[in-house]
């Protein structure tokens, strides 16, 4: 097959643009964050700190140099691999983010999988329903999930399935447990460890996943029924395709482009897209990270997460458009 779409000199091209891309967001947010009233120092130098405690520790961060020179500083830092340390909690950025990472990794790539595995088939299935009972039922709790504010169906599963199973007298192993990876104090190894993180992931992921598949549904019906409309469909059916055949053969492969990219461009969610589900279920993952280091103004940390960010953020935009003239031979130049 042909794939001049995807040709080196062309992945090369839009590679240096994604860099570059990239870099932009970080300065920009570098500008930003210290730009921004106040100042980190007043959070970490007690009440009754003298001015010159804050003027020594304001010379340890360098928070005293001009705005270019911590630029270059922190650049120049960035390059050999250091991100610095955080103010806070006077660590390494990278140990902070590293230790973050893989808990929003877990969240997110769980609660993705389930989003796409759920998603689609509802999509598919008000696709071949449109316009009856079925489709309209679905396509309002849909919306209405979609619209939900997160932190909001948090707190709701919360009070259902934690407060609520505890107020109705249910078993201590039908509670869902509302905070937390791991059950405080308890000594678990082996399998039931993992069980026991596995039950305290269950609300996050359902709220993620809920989410994100009334989302994907929506997408879904619309590219279903466009091509559940088209002419190759109808003559398909003449011709007495069964329907397995037609939804494998015809409809699901054409739609599955629309869904790889749509795929790709929710990756970034994986680590983006958990912030206050991870802050309402006190998860100490990447967006509870990056709201703590925004309330003590922790620049390092801040622009630390800022990088992972737009890097996974521009990155999959690339993959999702170098990934299209592949799947779909019509979008090949």
């Amino acid at each position: 097959m042909h794939y001049e779409a995807v040709s080196l000199p062309i992945i090369a091209r839009r590679l240096v643009g994604a860099l570059a891309l990239s870099w932009l967001v970080v300065t920009l947010t570098f500008l930003l964050v210290h730009l921004a009233p106040g100042d980190a120092t007043a959070l970490l130098v007690p009440p009754d700190a003298s001015p010159a405690e804050v003027t020594r520790l304001r010379n340890e961060l360098g928070l005293d140099r001009p705005l270019p020179v911590q630029y270059a500083r922190w650049t120049a830092g960035v390059l050999r691999g250091d991100l610095g340390t955080s103010f806070a909690i006077n660590r390494p950025v990278t140990e902070v983010l590293g230790d973050a990472l893989p808990i929003s990794l877990g969240l997110g790539g769980a609660s993705l999988l389930l989003t796409f595995v759920i998603g689609v088939p509802i999509g598919i299935v008000q696709a071949a329903r449109r316009g009856r009972a079925l489709d309209r039922v679905l396509t309002i709790a849909t919306t209405t999930v979609y619209a939900a504010p997160a932190f909001w169906l948090a707190l709701a599963l919360v009070a259902v399935f934690t407060y609520g199973a505890a107020a109705w007298g249910l078993p201590p192993s039908w509670r869902l447990p509302a905070f937390g990876v791991r059950t405080p104090g308890a000594q678990l190894t082996g399998v039931p460890a993992m069980l026991d993180v596995l039950r305290h992931a269950v609300l996050p992921v359902t709220i993620l996943t809920a989410i994100g598949a009334a989302g994907i549904a929506r997408y879904a019906r619309a590219g279903v029924a466009e091509v559940l409309d088209a002419d190759f469909v109808r003559t398909a059916r003449a011709k007495g395709a069964t329907t397995r055949a037609l939804y494998f053969r015809h409809v699901l492969a054409n739609v599955l482009p629309t869904l790889v990219v749509l795929l790709a461009l929710s990756l970034p969610g994986i680590v983006a897209g958990s912030v206050f589900v991870e802050a309402v279920f006190a998860w100490p993952g990447m967006g509870r990270a990056m709201l703590a280091a925004i309330a003590a103004r922790d620049f390092p940390v801040v622009m630390g997460a800022t990088m992972v960010y737009a890097g996974l953020v521009v990155f999959a935009n690339l993959a999702a458009d170098l990934m299209l003239p592949v799947l779909d031979p019509r979008r090949r130049a």
